[in-house]
């Protein structure tokens, strides 16, 4: 029974650390729904195009000597976050911004456009084969040993949990207390009169893509680390997945995002370690399928009421 408990906590922490990436790109997702009220399918591949930033700036730094983990940490962070944000930017500019007043359709299939560009992109720019790293944090503490099995918690999995807690205490304050939050909480309600108002309605938009591509960038960072290979797929599944997270929490609610990544995180570690490992991606395509029939609005999301 304590051999089946170890076993289970150990998935527990792997759900965890998996499900706090899934919410870091879900909060783009759901930041971006919030402001336009539209899904940007392009984020994922934000997310993959900071992997592939990731590998190259630490590849970069090793043949450099920088061997200092902390130190090379902090600058492929900042170096991902600054270039991945010019991404997000140019998703707006170039797949959004024109197609406003279009219908709804348009701005998906130019999005959807936009993600097939990016993959694309990458791999001809880098090849298709994956591209790995040496492993950075290595090790971590053995919470106890019962029966021949270990449960440890390894540093990379810490890193996740404590930037992705970090970035979302920050971000609550930055969405509820700040003049910038107040701004995007505008804009959500009415465009129109928030450009009366003299608020830059097109400035905000943009920074809120950039400040969604910054967060999938710190996702990038992390599962680099995490795992240590990368290839030019992983942004769709993972964007994916994300999505399933922001639509079970409720498309537009940022603790919603985090608590459907943290959900669709467990359900594939124990799925995977109990069930068949195989048959995980279906287990969260079907959670998203029952989420879409019975709860719409998602586990903490609001109903949309149209006004009239």
């Amino acid at each position: 029974m304590r051999n089946m408990l170890a076993h289970a906590f150990q998935q527990l922490i792997n759900g965890l650390a998996l499900g706090s990436v899934y919410g870091l790109i879900a909060i783009g997702y759901t930041m971006v729904y919030g402001i336009i009220g539209m899904i940007n399918f392009a984020h994922g591949d934000i997310y993959m195009v900071s992997a592939f930033i990731a590998v190259t700036s630490f590849t970069l730094l090793a043949a450099l000597g920088i061997t200092s983990v902390p130190l090379a940490l902090l600058i492929v962070l900042v170096v991902a976050i600054a270039l991945t944000s010019a991404y997000g930017w140019s998703v707006e500019r170039i797949a959004y911004r024109p197609l406003r007043s279009a219908p709804r359709l348009a701005p998906l299939i130019s999005a959807i456009g936009m993600s097939i560009f990016l993959q694309n992109m990458v791999q001809v720019t880098q090849g298709a084969r994956v591209k790995p790293i040496p492993p950075l944090l290595t090790g971590g503490i053995d919470l106890f040993t019962h029966d021949g099995v270990t449960v440890s918690f390894a540093y990379s999995q810490m890193l996740i949990i404590v930037v992705t807690l970090a970035l979302m205490l920050g971000f609550t304050y930055l969405i509820t207390r700040t003049s910038f939050g107040r701004q995007q909480r505008a804009c959500e309600q009415d465009r129109t009169m928030t450009a009366l108002l003299g608020i830059n309605v097109d400035r905000t938009i943009s920074l809120t893509f950039m400040i969604g591509a910054a967060l999938a960038a710190v996702a990038g960072v992390l599962v680099t680390v995490y795992y240590g290979v990368v290839d030019f797929y992983i942004g769709f599944v993972a964007g994916i997945k994300a999505f399933t997270a922001a639509v079970l929490g409720g498309v537009g609610s940022l603790p919603g995002a985090m608590l459907g990544g943290l959900i669709i995180g467990l359900l594939e570690a124990f799925w995977a370690a109990y069930l068949s490992p195989e048959y995980k991606d279906v287990a969260t395509f079907a959670i998203l399928i029952l989420v879409l029939m019975f709860r719409p609005s998602g586990l903490l999301g609001r109903p949309e009421v149209e006004k009239v």
